[in-house]
């Protein structure tokens, strides 16, 4: 349970100081998103749903753009997702590094390593 909490405290204050460049990204997505739709003739639901699956390579193929235009943006929505998601995965694996370092009791993992050497030859 202290490693959840550890990891929690890291994570939220890590979130928290690189906010503004996660708002700056999301909100570019969204507007990007919405022009995509104003071209392509979307409602504003469809449009920040597709830009949101279009940032996280998710892409199902539901909604695609037709126009030339739309494909340039979508691009550049892609790479900006890939930033955006690609800052938050690395905040977790740092916080989790952190918290690990913490909370990790080296003695009983050299132990385990140790086991599974032996059970391996």
């Amino acid at each position: 349970m202290e490693f959840t909490l550890t990891f929690i405290h890291y994570f939220f204050w890590a979130i928290i100081l690189i906010s503004p460049l996660l708002v700056l990204l999301s909100s570019i997505l969204i507007t990007l998103g919405l022009l995509v739709g104003r071209i392509e003739g979307w409602n504003k639901f469809d449009s920040i749903y597709w830009s949101l699956i279009t940032a996280m390579t998710v892409g199902y193929g539901d909604i695609r753009p037709s126009k030339k235009s739309s494909k340039i943006l979508s691009i550049i929505i892609a790479l900006i997702g890939i930033m955006l998601f690609g800052i938050i995965v690395a905040i977790t694996v740092n916080t989790a590094s952190k918290a690990f370092k913490q909370h990790a009791d080296l003695r009983s993992i050299q132990e385990i390593k140790e086991k599974l050497t032996n059970r391996n030859e």
